[in-house]
């Protein structure tokens, strides 16, 4: 299957790439890894307005969606640049969020990016829980709006800031529509890590080109150009999948979609981390911010087994 994009989505890409570029998103991360939410509320409105949350909401609530292909190109990008927050958690609460009444409330200011969401599953962690307006929390007894959150836990990725949210609150629904909304948290998900991926494997060659052993740059040494072309191989080859499962939307191409993205971009940090040498361990150094993300992504809303055991199964509901 050959994918082709029309030039609206090259153009909307390519806007999307120089406004992140330009904004210095690592500096944004590492505030937010502090606490500090100034300037990726900033940035985040900056996305708002270039239409990536409007792809999720309904045209019916302000929005232009739903658009699951412009959203993985919008994501691939975000993934590309580390930005933070609950950018997937923020579009699946536009999945969630079908009864009128609520839905009218609260999706057109996620579209307009006054405001983030985050989602709960079974009393566990929010991402981002302290910087979203709109909390959800997933019980047996449907979706509810929960009126705070709890202390920020220890995460792998420090961007990722996770939080428990306070029981009770508002019933939004009884019955969500939990697998749509699994099915565009998964794709997002891959849509993500291969921009992490593809950025990770960016560094890593102009890394190889720079740095030098025996009087020659370490990137004209056979071993690594392997590495480097294993990464590049799995990465493109990953492509397709999520962009064939925006199209078809099913949970066993999705599922498909989120292992071989994540474990793509998982095994690029890896190869990363190995050819910048003992600097690829410092937090000081930009290539952590996505080395962390890669590896919390590779378990965001499903692990590599449970995508696996979907996509043997012929799909499997939340």
């Amino acid at each position: 299957m050959r994918f082709l994009l029309d030039a609206e989505q090259r153009e909307f890409t390519a806007s999307l790439d120089a406004m992140l570029t330009a904004a210095d998103t690592p500096s944004v991360v590492r505030d937010w890894s502090r606490g500090d939410h100034a300037s990726g509320r900033a940035l985040w409105r900056r996305i708002a307005e270039a239409g990536v949350f409007a792809l999720a909401v309904p045209e019916a609530y302000e929005g232009l969606g739903p658009r699951p292909v412009e959203l993985v190109l919008a994501f691939v990008e975000l993934g590309r640049h580390a930005v933070p927050g609950p950018l997937v958690e923020t579009v699946v609460a536009a999945t969630l969020l079908t009864e009128p009444g609520p839905a009218k409330r609260l999706l057109p200011a996620l579209s307009a990016g006054e405001t983030m969401a985050t989602v709960a599953r079974d009393h566990g962690y929010a991402l981002d829980g302290e910087a979203a307006g709109i909390r959800l929390s997933l019980t047996a007894d449907g979706l509810r709006l929960a009126p705070g959150h709890g202390p920020v836990c220890p995460s792998l990725d420090p961007a990722r800031r996770l939080t428990p949210l306070d029981p009770g609150g508002e019933l939004l629904a009884t019955d969500p529509p939990l697998a749509p909304a699994l099915l565009l948290a998964r794709l997002t998900t891959a849509a993500q890590a291969l921009g992490v991926g593809l950025a990770l494997l960016d560094r890593t060659v102009e890394h190889v080109k720079q740095r030098t052993q025996f009087g020659v740059p370490i990137g004209s040494f056979q071993a690594v150009g392997h590495q480097l072309a294993d990464a590049k191989i799995a990465l493109e080859f990953a492509r397709p999948l999520v962009l064939g499962a925006a199209l078809t939307m099913t949970e066993e191409d999705v599922a498909a979609a989120k292992v071989t993205a994540c474990e793509a971009a998982y095994a690029t940090a890896r190869t990363a981390l190995q050819l910048h040498g003992a600097i690829g361990y410092t937090a000081e150094y930009d290539l952590s911010l996505w080395l962390t993300k890669a590896r919390a992504l590779r378990t965001a809303w499903g692990s590599p087994d449970e995508c696996r055991d979907t996509v043997l199964s012929g799909g499997r509901r939340w």
